[in-house]
């Protein structure tokens, strides 16, 4: 079945539709709802509540661009909608506007262990630092985004930037320590 009619299926509320489109993108949408979300559970319940309202909202697709980032789009809406419910995203203060440079230290950590860092962010923190960082986002499209202003997003991503900037040099250092301890057990 073309993904044309899969969605005309679906816009009829057709299960059998809905479940195929659900198996041909949930593993994309997960992997937005975990960048998003501060656990697999957490993501989890967001990716449900994204399809939920994909389906909801399907017959508002006009057949105008690309299918796929509509559905992005509402599952990153739909994460952040659920933020802005529960006021994470207030600042404490927007005087904090330094930038922290991360540069290479991400390159010598592995892709997991990062995520594992973005994810246990402050939720103000980890959805600027992903609008931002990881989707190309403007402090002002955030701002908008996010209920904010864009003071408070630059003040965010500084603060992001310097919490993963810490967490990358504990592990560099842990792991540093490590190689240490197993050399001098081979030494002695």
């Amino acid at each position: 079945m073309s993904l044309e009619q899969l969605i005309a299926y679906c816009k009829k509320g057709d299960r059998k539709a809905q479940a195929q489109l659900y198996r041909k993108y949930v593993s994309i949408l997960f992997g937005i709802c975990l960048k998003y979300s501060r656990n697999k559970t957490e993501a989890e319940d967001n990716l449900h509540d994204s399809f939920m309202t994909i389906f909801d909202k399907i017959g508002q697709y006009s057949g105008k661009g690309s299918f796929e980032g509509w559905m992005k789009r509402i599952t990153v809406n739909t994460v952040l909608q659920k933020y802005r419910k529960e006021e994470y995203l207030n600042v404490v203060s927007e005087n904090t506007q330094e930038e922290i440079e991360v540069d290479s230290a991400f390159a010598d950590i592995n892709l997991q262990t990062l995520l594992q860092f973005i994810q246990e962010l402050p939720n103000k923190y980890r959805l600027t630092f992903n609008l931002y960082v990881l989707d190309g986002y403007s402090h002002k499209e955030i701002s908008e985004k996010l209920g904010t202003s864009t003071g408070t997003s630059k003040s965010n991503l500084a603060r992001a930037r310097m919490i993963l900037k810490e967490k990358i040099e504990t592990e560099q250092n842990k792991a540093i320590i490590g190689f240490i301890l197993v050399f001098m057990q081979n030494v002695m």
